[in-house]
């Protein structure tokens, strides 16, 4: 399962698809059709001295409109799901070979108190670190949502949900064995 030899390139392609999904691709400029006003001729063709003028609303009157202005567009950038695929399994790879990804048998809580997650992590060596824990689902670990919204060094995912952006972002990566699984049946 572990990819070293090749996936660079796809690691970097997911990276950049991912951060270049998350621009809104709103700014808008209103061009001189756009721009309100500007309907009549602003003084006659002849006889003022002045340079001819159609309208007040010309780029190059104060108020007119903007020439190749910016205009609502999207930024996403596509991605084959073998590349992604093999940049999956090539960020996990790396991440385990440096030993940043811990396996856990599940995450069970007593109650909602966030104290009995930091104390697990603290017993796992990770409360100095940024944390990513992927859970197989995220509907049935209530008490583990509840717990974990206030720390702001971890982030909870769902292992269909884990991107490869998120695998390199984190310090330290914390699975269940059961969001393990879920994880790796993604690379087969």
């Amino acid at each position: 399962m572990i990819e070293l030899e090749k996936g660079e390139q796809a690691v970097h392609d997911a990276v950049v698809a991912y951060l270049a999904g998350l621009r809104a691709g709103t700014a808008c400029t209103k061009t001189r059709g756009e721009v309100s006003g500007g309907g009549a001729k602003p003084f006659r063709q002849k006889g003022t001295g002045r340079a001819r003028s159609g309208s007040s609303r010309s780029p190059v009157w104060v108020g007119g409109g903007t020439i190749f202005g910016p205009r609502p567009r999207s930024f996403a950038k596509k991605v084959n799901k073998k590349v992604l695929q093999l940049a999956l399994k090539r960020a996990l790879s790396e991440r385990i070979v440096e030993g940043d990804v811990v396996v856990v048998d599940a995450v069970a809580l007593p109650d909602h108190k966030t104290k009995n997650v930091v104390a697990i992590l603290k017993n796992l060596n990770l409360a100095d670190s940024t944390v990513m824990m992927s859970l197989p689902s995220l509907e049935d670990q209530a008490a583990v949502v509840c717990a974990t919204g206030n720390l702001s060094n971890l982030v909870l995912r769902k292992a269909e949900n884990v991107n490869v952006y998120e695998l390199l972002r984190f310090g330290k990566l914390l699975f269940t064995k059961d969001a393990l699984d879920a994880f790796i049946q993604r690379l087969a």
